[in-house]
């Protein structure tokens, strides 16, 4: 029999997803499992990766199910998942903690903090390429170590959620670089664990365990698992990856000069560089390529717009009535500026920041102000564009994902505000698609990534920027960039009231 297919696992914050993908990138069974998310106190966010692995038994079971003879189909397994939840497990690959501390949780925020204040930037960022954040993991063991010294006492590996799921199916244990690369304990130049940062940040080496490239086979199917998922033992387990840099590899951002534009209710902007940019404001990432991506997160995205339809319609128009209201103003919204920063920064100096309308006039309506929350969450990451290129101009392209890639006019917006092409993936699972690409080079059925990403990645039409709206938008970008200052020194003085 023909093992023609890859099987692909995701493991999400909302569940865990499992899909089968043909060797043209094509999904052809697709799963999903909940599993709940565990809240002990406010900004404390945890899973049990006990329901991770149900849940791939679960969905792997269901997918084998929708296909013909798909368990002899089988070339290979490859998965991703959420980044930095922090996973213990003993010698045994028993797990020493019930749940894991997960992307979202907060409580650490006190141990970055003592960090910060304790060791000046110059000794580190030269080392990570990032700032102290409370999502990374080395804060997250730091805080286990200070609260539950046991679980880390019992420990002999940190592992992240796709790394659990990967022991369960292959009895190995390992990182990879992506997920390292955003963890404040890997070195970007070794792209090794940082034996200097453990020591600073203050906890053991002993618990990072090999690191290896996404694409690798960790290791076959045991027997053990096999039986549970209905498949043969032996078939090969890649190292697999991050979600988000593997879902950059399924969208065809694999190589410098392409961008990413991810917006859901947040936007996240990456750009692909040959090196990590060195800039504070921005985080650096390797993508599922190889190649490393500067990105940064802004609070303003697809929420605005969900804010909009609530305050202006109370929910009763749908978001595609709100868009063609918007489609019906001119671009620039007759000098009618918004800044989206209706939940504050996550980075900045003003992590208080408010959202404003600027320039009304009895001329403007509905029209004029939903096409201004467009553009205003446009103008904002045109803001942060000129740090994520590291001086080597726009990207070729910017590919769309998630949300935001549906909005047509949004898209034709963001492709004339930043003199850039966008293209959208046909297909929107791009951390499955990526996967199934890093499982048909390891099986030997395509020879590299590049082949991989023409055969298995396709977009639909491009969005060219339009030469009258990206000139108006050049002509407001400064002013805009004037009122986000000038605003800055109100936030303080909102808050006292």
């Amino acid at each position: 029999m023909t093992r023609d297919l890859y099987l692909t696992f995701d493991v999400g914050t909302g569940g865990l997803r499992a899909a089968l993908v043909d060797r043209a990138g094509r999904i052809l069974a697709f799963a999903h499992v909940e599993h709940e998310q565990v809240v002990p106190q406010y900004g404390w966010s945890e899973q049990r990766p006990a329901d991770w692995w149900n849940g791939t038994v679960q969905a792997i079971r269901a997918v084998l199910q929708k296909v013909p003879d798909a368990a002899g189909r089988i070339a290979a397994i490859c998965g991703c998942g959420q980044m930095h939840g922090s996973v213990l497990v003993d010698a045994d690959g028993n797990l020493t903690r019930e749940a894991a501390l997960l992307w979202n949780d907060k409580r650490t925020a006190p141990q970055v903090a003592t960090f910060a204040a304790r060791v000046p930037q110059e000794a580190y960022f030269s080392i990570t390429a990032n700032l102290p954040a409370p999502a990374w993991p080395a804060f997250k063991l730091l805080w286990l170590m200070q609260n539950e010294p046991a679980t880390v006492d019992r420990a002999a590996s940190l592992l992240m959620p796709k790394d659990w799921i990967n022991l369960c199916l292959t009895g190995q244990r390992a990182q990879d670089v992506t997920e390292a690369s955003l963890s404040f304990l890997m070195d970007v130049q070794t792209r090794d664990w940082s034996g200097e940062m453990a020591n600073l940040v203050g906890i053991p080496r002993r618990l990072l365990p090999r690191l290896r490239e996404p694409g690798e086979v960790l290791g076959g199917l045991t027997e053990q698992a096999a039986g549970l998922l209905g498949l043969a033992p032996g078939i090969p387990v890649l190292v697999g990856c991050g979600d988000y840099p593997m879902a950059l590899l399924g969208s065809g951002v694999r190589s410098a000069g392409m961008g990413s534009d991810v917006t859901g209710t947040s936007t996240i902007i990456t750009l692909l560089h040959a090196a990590p940019v060195m800039d504070p404001a921005v985080s650096n990432v390797i993508s599922g390529s190889g190649v490393w991506g500067a990105m940064t997160l802004l609070d303003a995205g697809g929420d605005a717009v969900r804010w909009a339809r609530r305050a202006f319609h109370e929910n009763q128009r749908s978001y595609a009535e709100v868009s063609e209201d918007a489609a019906r103003a001119e671009s620039g919204a007759k000098g009618l500026f918004f800044l989206p920063y209706l939940t504050g920064e996550r980075f900045g100096a003003c992590r208080n920041s408010r959202a404003q309308f600027f320039g009304l006039t009895a001329a403007h309506g509905l029209p004029e102000l939903h096409r201004a929350v467009l553009e205003g969450v446009a103008f904002s990451v045109r803001q942060q564009l000129d740090a994520l290129q590291a001086g080597h101009g726009r990207p070729e392209v910017i590919v769309a994902a998630s949300g935001g890639a549906k909005a047509a006019l949004w898209l034709q917006i963001k492709a004339s505000m930043y003199g850039v092409p966008y293209v959208v993936p046909e297909e929107l699972e791009c951390g499955i698609v990526g996967a199934a690409m890093l499982a048909s080079v390891a099986s030997g059925d395509l020879p590299d990534l590049s082949t991989a990403t023409e055969q298995m990645v396709r977009y639909g039409a491009t969005v060219l920027p339009d030469p009258e709206a990206a000139e108006r938008y050049d002509r407001m970008m400064p002013i805009y960039s004037r009122l986000y200052r000038a605003a800055q020194s109100f936030y303080d003085d909102l808050d006292r009231l």
